[in-house]
């Protein structure tokens, strides 16, 4: 049978997989002490075996069929977009007000007074829905395979990441697993921040500089990547501790 992308077989040579890779992967229906012994490093010998039950990674890239993503448009439309998006849309040399009525001649829907920056990436436009007076920043990228929908007055800094798509880990050919993003009225995402498929970011909401977001952000909540952390100059730790005579 096939848990969550891996095959279970009576051949295989079981062993215990590093911390590292046990903390990254987490098998439905196993308690962690039981899938943890039931993995295989392919790097062990046979002298491993153990129980004479193995976990073996299946993934079939090939029998990939992107089932249930719908692009929305057709073929010719994805393409001439494509090509304006580059040529036009994305150029340092286009006015704000021409690159917002080129995408809503896309089908985005766009409210009035927005400003969106040049090398702003928006993969569908029919896909993108903003509120009135939003900034979205330089080099920001719409990863828009779902909508993304974008309240009023809401700031999208210099290069964050609007993320829809991903793929299914139980999936044993990859297949999308797809959600919208929403971010509501007067929420602000800073530089390079990452919103992942399926977020909400709540009115007021704050998400800092770096921060990847991969739950729901309530109203008027602030959420930050960790701080950096002051490490001593080593020249003046030596000093300090006698070592540096």
């Amino acid at each position: 049978m096939v848990i969550s992308g891996f095959r279970w077989h009576e051949d295989g040579a079981p062993t215990r997989p590093s911390a590292r890779l046990r903390s990254r992967v987490k098998l439905p229906g196993l308690e962690p002490k039981r899938h943890a012994a039931m993995w295989t490093l392919h790097n062990r010998g046979p002298d491993r075996r153990r129980d004479g039950l193995a976990a073996e990674f299946m993934r079939d890239l090939a029998g990939f069929t992107g089932a249930g993503y719908d692009k929305g448009r057709s073929l010719f439309i994805q393409a001439l977009w494509v090509v304006v998006s580059r040529a036009v849309v994305e150029r340092i040399w286009c006015p704000p007000v021409l690159r917002v009525r080129i995408l809503r001649l896309f089908g985005s829907s766009i409210g009035n007074n927005v400003l969106i920056r040049d090398r702003v990436r928006i993969h569908w436009p029919w896909k993108l829905h903003v509120g009135d007076s939003t900034w979205i920043g330089v080099d920001a990228w719409l990863l828009n395979l779902e909508p993304i929908r974008i309240g009023s007055n809401v700031c999208i800094s210099q290069q964050a990441f609007l993320c829809t798509g991903s793929h299914s880990m139980e999936s044993a050919t990859f297949e999308f697993d797809n959600a919208p993003i929403r971010v509501h009225d007067g929420a602000w995402i800073a530089a390079r921040a990452t919103i992942l498929r399926g977020v909400t970011i709540g009115r007021g909401a704050v998400v800092g500089a770096t921060t990847l977001v991969f739950k729901d952000v309530p109203d008027g909540t602030i959420v930050c990547a960790p701080a950096s952390v002051a490490v001593p100059n080593a020249a003046s730790s030596l000093a300090t501790d006698g070592t540096g005579q």
